[in-house]
């Protein structure tokens, strides 16, 4: 038997402390004493520390000019999150365990003053055993973040990246430095006695389903939405079913995305039920098949879901937020259904970032959004191999196995990649024969065969398309370019040559809307656009195309409104132009996917084609045109 407890119900309070000085406080409600630096107030969980203290008013909005630099001090502390436990949930004679999905990054459990376990690792859930200092009452639960690792940025060195926290809030070149510290995902407090299930994956094909699991009782009963059922012996157990009646779910713009419930009821001597999962599946076939004029060797590109050849077009996933604790279902249903309004029917999870939270998932099923999940690896600019230490390798095939044991039931999910961006100094992808990615590759092996493995985005002989490489065979899955550095002419003509297999990333920059920019501008200015304006350089220079005006222009724009609808414009345009060439190549090319989808800081301009508030830029609209045409295999 198993019973689970929201903690999110619970009034939590968080409180700050200079290093170390918490351990000295003898008092039972650590946050009211006078030790603190920042005394006891309200925090939600799931939740980050930032926004609490945003709430409290004792941290400005970092999302304003340049107030994220007043917020860094906040890495610089320990961080308590404390609640009472009900008296009523603490039955006797059960195990009690804390489950938390998601705590980002490392720090101390703590019940009653006692220490109950280390932690460490934003990546995986993190499950404690509570029984050995639980009370009859009055049981006081502190979870304490210590202060995180320094630097996980953009640039750096990929090799030496082996502290398993989120990387892209460390500053990217679309947003700010924020930290996140705190609880971001989903706390329960599970009581059980013994008898559960430990263990459950499901995996689908067009019309087939196999469960396994792990489970301690008598017997375990599994039905599909009252297609099928049946029950085995508990412990170690295996159901294959085949050829079952039901419906197959189709990507967006291809067909429907029928959900069916499937449900595991485990049972004990008498028939009683002592647990019960639930997970929605859906039922379809994927398979790669080889591009039109495929070089010899190279790698398939073209995706065929249940036997009908699919033009995967879509965008790049990055977090919603920089404290993606906070982030709502409805902040993922407003943009996922824009996504899917506009015609797409792939993201991909790109690797800077984390394993999302469930009901993004759930969401892509429904909206037929297949997604390409990267495992947490990233390229730094200066150096971007894998690391090789033993260590930081079974670390990683932890966290593997921890994504695909957590979401491979799935069925918009269509693909495993080893990271972003992996390559050697001369721009070579990294493959198999790299210690991390082998490991990377065994996990998905053992654990879900059937879905396809990719070593590393952009993949095959050259991460970039080069104008004198083309016709050569050398273009497999290729990134960029980012920019058109000319005239558009000269980017249609760029693309109009290209020939590569696949497009996992490529953009052009547009400036947010002018209420945007206004209303985030602070005591900035919000002219001129140019590397000299600090509102500008906040995130990145590389999206400011003030030269460009000039040169077609002849004179410098006048006003912000100016530039912005001639920026937003030629980012509309421009996409316009390569996405279209792409998707008439085909079947000689796969597929096409935007770097990035949509902004997680109120950027002055970027790539994302999606605003800060989850609206569309006027490119987004541009390139739905696009999507939504249809095309063959024949072109």
């Amino acid at each position: 038997m198993k019973k689970q407890f929201d903690l999110s119900q619970l009034e939590w309070k968080l409180s700050g402390w200079t290093p170390h000085v918490w351990r000295t406080d003898r008092t039972m409600e650590v946050g009211t004493s006078p030790n603190a630096e920042v005394p006891s107030i309200p925090a939600k969980v799931p939740g980050s520390v930032q926004a609490a203290l945003r709430d409290a008013g004792i941290i400005p909005d970092w999302n304003m000019g340049l107030n994220y630099r007043e917020c860094e001090w906040v890495e610089n502390r320990h961080w308590i999150y404390e609640a009472v436990i009900p008296d009523e949930w603490i039955m006797p004679g059960l195990t009690y365990r804390l489950n938390c999905l998601g705590l980002d990054y490392c720090g101390e459990v703590l019940l009653n003053g006692s220490l109950v376990s280390e932690f460490k690792g934003s990546h995986v859930p993190h499950v404690f055993d509570l029984t050995p200092h639980l009370q009859e009452t009055g049981n006081v639960l502190r979870i304490v973040f210590e202060c995180p690792p320094r630097w996980l940025g953009q640039f750096g060195y990929t090799s030496r990246m082996t502290e398993w926290k989120v990387r892209f809030n460390y500053t990217w070149d679309w947003t700010v430095r924020l930290v996140q510290i705190g609880i971001w995902d989903s706390v329960l407090l599970e009581a059980t006695d013994g008898r559960e299930i430990e263990e459950l994956r499901i995996t689908t094909g067009k019309d087939s389903l196999t469960v396994k699991g792990k489970a301690s009782g008598d017997r375990v009963r599994v039905s599909l939405a009252g297609i099928r059922e049946e029950e085995v012996a508990a412990s170690e157990f295996s159901i294959s079913w085949e050829g079952l009646p039901v419906e197959p779910w189709w990507p967006n713009l291809e067909g429907d995305q029928p959900l069916y419930t499937l449900t595991c009821t485990l049972l004990d001597e008498s028939g009683n039920e002592l647990e019960k999962i639930t997970r929605r599946v859906g039922f379809r076939q994927i398979e790669w098949r080889p591009c039109e004029g495929l070089p010899e060797n190279s790698d398939p590109w073209i995706c065929a879901v249940n036997g009908r050849p699919i033009f995967l077009q879509g965008v790049n996933w990055s977090p919603i937020r920089p404290n993606f604790a906070d982030v709502t279902e409805a902040d993922y249903r407003k943009r996922l259904e824009l996504y899917r309004d506009l015609g797409m029917n792939i993201l991909r999870v790109w690797g800077g970032g984390f394993l999302e939270k469930q009901c993004f998932y759930d969401l892509c099923d429904e909206l037929g959004l297949m997604v390409w999940q990267e495992f947490p690896l990233s390229s730094s600019g200066i150096e971007n191999l894998p690391p090789d230490d033993p260590t930081a390798i079974e670390e990683m095939a932890v966290i593997a196995e921890s994504y695909i044991t957590r979401r491979q039931h799935h069925a918009s999910l269509i693909l495993w990649c080893g990271g972003n961006e992996l390559m050697d100094l001369k721009g070579k992808p990294v493959d198999e024969t790299y210690p991390m990615i082998a490991r990377q590759q065994e996990v998905v092996a053992a654990l879900d065969p059937a879905r396809r493995f990719l070593a590393t985005s952009a993949s095959g002989p050259t991460s970039y398309a080069q104008p004198e490489n083309f016709g050569k065979g050398i273009h497999w899955d290729v990134h960029g370019p980012w920019k058109a550095a000319g005239s558009l002419e000269e980017w249609a003509d760029y693309w109009k040559n290209h020939d590569a297999l696949f497009v996992s990333e490529t953009g052009a920059p547009g400036t947010s809307s002018v209420e945007i920019i206004r209303r985030y501008s602070g005591d900035l200015d919000v002219m001129p656009a140019t590397p000299d304006n600090p509102l500008w350089r906040r995130t990145s220079i590389w999206w400011i195309e003030w030269d460009r005006f000039v040169a077609e222009k002849g004179r410098e724009p006048e006003t912000l409104e100016e530039y912005a609808a001639w920026s937003q414009e030629r980012q509309a345009q421009a996409l316009s132009i390569s996405v279209k060439s792409c998707k008439d190549r085909f079947p000689r090319c796969g597929g096409y996917i935007i770097w990035h989808g949509h902004d997680c800081f109120p950027c002055t301009a970027n790539t994302a084609i999606v605003d800060f508030d989850g609206n569309p830029k006027p490119a987004a609209l541009a390139v739905g045109e696009v999507f939504h045409r249809r095309v063959t295999e024949e072109g």
